[in-house]
């Protein structure tokens, strides 16, 4: 197997020692991408916004790896708030409309920089 970094500005930069992305022959392992907008760096407050950026985010690494939002297979979504569970549905569902990958969601007591929500992603292209 060939291990390709997957990088891009139109996406935040690694806050850690991680990569945005890890490609293998067929498969985009996208790290866990907070709702930070990657021109200025800002984090929206609303939780809805928070999730739009974050799959903005996922959706640009994919797409930097070759492929799109139609690529991605699995999603993990970590919340910071359960009862957010609706609002955060109503707006990710709006990036899958038909199709909706494998998903799962958790509760965490934090995020990196405060955030109320972080998405990791699987993709096969």
């Amino acid at each position: 197997m060939v291990k390709k970094i997957v990088s891009t500005p139109n996406a935040p930069a690694a806050i850690g020692p991680y990569s945005q992305a890890v490609a293998g022959e067929h498969t985009v392992y996208v790290s866990g991408q907070l709702p930070i907008n990657p021109q200025d760096d800002s984090m929206p407050a609303d939780v809805s916004d928070q999730v739009r950026q974050s799959m903005r985010n996922v959706i640009a690494v994919v797409e930097a790896a070759g492929g799109t939002a139609e690529n991605i297979v699995k999603c993990g979504l970590f919340i910071r708030d359960m009862s957010s569970f609706g609002q955060i549905n109503e707006t990710y569902q709006q990036f899958f409309r038909e199709n909706a990958p494998a998903r799962f969601v958790v509760e965490v007591s934090q995020l990196p920089k405060g955030a109320d929500v972080e998405i990791d992603a699987i993709a096969v292209l």
